[in-house]
């Protein structure tokens, strides 16, 4: 049975280490967006801007330390950092414009609408950062 499992990790062991990571990063994005949305009272969509620049520059060491194992930290560190910056803009905006529209538009909930839309921002990033930032 051990060796199922140690064997299943293997298999999966940057998926498995990318959820403990992507689940710490959405806790460093909340840690900056609920007490500027709850208590500062700064509209939904900029307390999402604010939270995902921390967010970004956590899961971006993170990311590439522990889950993805890049190596480059000499030339290709910057074309890298880029391709990361980029992909986290394309879903950073998408969560941006939800935010803006369903809850500073249309006021909804904005604390269930960025638990809900975090699930969605998790997976398209895995899928980013796997195939266009930290591709081997």
């Amino acid at each position: 049975m051990y060796e199922k499992l140690k064997a299943l990790y293997e298999k999966y062991r940057a998926t498995v280490i990318y959820l403990v990571f992507g689940v710490l990063t959405t806790v460093v994005n909340y840690a900056v967006y609920l007490p500027l949305y709850n208590f500062v009272g700064l509209p939904a969509s900029v307390c999402n801007g604010i939270a995902w620049v921390a967010a970004v520059a956590f899961a971006y060491v993170t990311n590439k330390l522990f889950v993805f194992e890049s190596k480059s930290w000499g030339d290709g560190v910057f074309g890298e950092l880029l391709r990361f910056v980029g992909s986290r803009v394309a879903s950073g905006a998408v969560e941006t414009v939800s935010l803006l529209l369903t809850v500073d538009i249309l006021g909804w909930n904005g604390n269930i609408m960025k638990l809900l839309l975090a699930v969605f921002v998790i997976v398209f990033n895995y899928v980013l950062s796997k195939f266009f930032v930290f591709k081997k």
